[in-house]
C-alpha cells in the first residue's frame, strides 16, 4: 500500500476506534490519524507475530481493516491511559 492509502486506512481506523471507544479525548483530527496510523502498523505486526499471518495484504481487504482497528484501540487504550496519569 502507498502512503496516501496508510494515511487513509489510518484515518478511517482512528475514527472507528473512537466510535467503539467514544469518551472525551485531547487532540483532534490529527491525534486520530497519528494514533490510526500507528494502530494500523501495531496491528499488523501482531497479526505477523502472534497468528503468523501477513494480516496487511491491501486496502480492500478485511484482515487489514481488522487489524488496523483493533491496533488503533490498544493505542487509544494506551494513549488515554497516560492522559490520565498525566493529569
Amino acid at each position: 500500500m502507498g502512503v496516501l492509502a496508510w494515511i487513509l486506512l489510518g484515518l478511517l481506523a482512528g475514527i472507528f476506534a473512537k466510535m467503539l471507544m467514544p469518551g472525551k479525548d485531547p487532540g483532534g483530527i490529527i491525534i486520530t490519524i497519528l494514533i490510526g496510523i500507528a494502530g494500523a502498523l501495531l496491528g499488523g505486526w501482531l497479526g505477523k507475530v502472534i497468528f503468523g499471518v501477513d494480516s496487511v495484504d491491501g486496502f480492500f481487504e478485511l484482515s487489514t481493516w481488522i487489524a488496523a482497528i483493533v491496533g488503533s484501540l490498544v493505542l487509544l487504550i494506551i494513549f488515554r491511559l497516560f492522559r490520565r496519569a498525566a493529569r
